[in-house]
């Protein structure tokens, strides 16, 4: 049995996988907002959750539960230099010890990956990259990560930050732009433009009003002028953000997940504006919306095992 688990920003969700590698359980919880304490707790009560829905369903006997692996994707990493999460969009997570504090509570090993890792091992071993060597995954909502794949396997680095382009500054920035400090304390990271809360500031910035960026996102679909010119300029910030991408790894297929890769516009306009900006005479790279949508990164921290 393979348990894994998406801490996100917004919500926690579990998944369980026989040993056909076949979804037999899944459930997602809200993510209980700046307090690690609560969501070390959500984490270890999902376990319990799914152990005993399991059960009353015959689906495994505790036997076969109990040899049950647990992969953790979170939106940040561990440090090789001090165990600890660093570089968490969720910044309650922030120097905890959530590795540790897990493993002794369920007593067993966990293994935790970032979540756009896992997104990115998901879509290229079954997803929408499968069949491509060198898949560079991205995850457009609460934060902006991203993750790189070669050959199914993730990635991470010496620093195990690979593929964390969000925390670059926005390439060819207009002198125009409002100048926006992102937590991570750098000016105009590629974040501060393209996440969700990022995508709301700035259309606030330039004199919208919405309460969200799925507002945003609603007004420009039935025409409303200022949310389309705004998403017309969202488009060119992610063209620009990814070209520099295709640039240094010049990657076989580029996924999207996380809520903002539901745009279905972003397929067909993204790729006709990042050939100013990537150095080659075409560009070949595929823009792929992932498979298994805003669920994909659970199914690849199941498999980090």
């Amino acid at each position: 049995m393979r348990l894994g688990i998406d801490l996100g920003g917004t919500k926690i969700e579990i998944i369980a996988l026989n040993n056909a590698s076949q979804e037999v359980f899944r459930h997602r919880v809200k993510t209980p907002q700046g307090d690690y304490a609560k969501t070390l707790l959500t984490i270890v009560e999902l376990v319990k959750y799914a152990r005993n829905f399991l059960l009353e369903q015959k689906t495994i006997t505790q036997l076969e539960f109990d040899d049950y692996t647990l992969g953790l994707g979170i939106p940040g990493a561990i440090s090789r230099q001090t165990g600890l999460v660093k570089n968490a969009n969720s910044v309650c997570l922030i120097g905890q010890p959530l590795q540790t504090d897990l493993e002794k509570q369920l007593n067993r090993p966990v293994r935790i990956n970032n979540d756009a890792n896992c997104l990115t091992v998901s879509e290229a071993t079954d997803g929408a990259a499968a069949g491509y060597e060198v898949v560079f995954g991205v995850i457009i909502g609460t934060g902006t990560g991203g993750g790189l794949v070669i050959g199914q396997q993730a990635i991470s680095g010496v620093n195990a930050i690979a593929g964390e382009w969000g925390h670059n500054p926005m390439p060819w920035v207009s002198q125009t732009e409002a100048q926006v400090v992102c937590y991570c304390g750098q000016i105009n990271c590629i974040e501060t433009f393209l996440s969700g809360p990022g995508m709301l500031n700035r259309f606030k910035l330039s004199g919208g009003v919405a309460e969200s960026s799925q507002e945003i996102i609603a007004k420009a679909d039935v025409g409303e002028p200022m949310a389309e010119r705004f998403m017309q300029g969202y488009e060119l910030w992610l063209a620009k953000a990814l070209a520099s991408v295709i640039n240094i790894i010049d990657p076989d297929a580029i996924v999207l997940g996380g809520g903002l890769s539901n745009i279905e516009r972003l397929y067909q306009n993204v790729p006709l504006l990042w050939q100013d900006f990537v150095f080659s005479d075409h560009v070949l790279t595929p823009l792929l919306k992932s498979k298994y949508g805003d669920s994909s990164g659970v199914r690849g921290a199941a498999w980090l095992w």
